[in-house]
């Protein structure tokens, strides 16, 4: 197995999109195309990791004392 390499947000989201454009054409052997959706997957994975972790730091708040505070949204009824 290969070593995954670390990416950023858009180069998963750009690769992904690459990967889900070529399946949609459906001219892939079936192994290959095995193959494209576990890569696929995994970039999926990496993309959705990043998101929730820069979620989880928006949530938070520096105050200049160095205190970290959570924040909560109430959502829009």
């Amino acid at each position: 197995m290969t070593e995954e390499k670390e990416r950023s947000f858009e180069e998963a989201l750009n690769e992904l999109e690459e990967v889900v454009e070529k399946l949609e054409e459906g001219d892939v052997p079936l192994e290959e195309a095995i193959s494209m959706f576990q890569v696929g997957m995994a970039l999926s994975k990496q993309c959705h990791e990043k998101l929730i972790k820069v979620e989880k730091q928006m949530d938070q708040i520096l105050h200049p004392d160095g205190e970290i505070e959570e924040l909560t949204f109430r959502e829009e009824e």
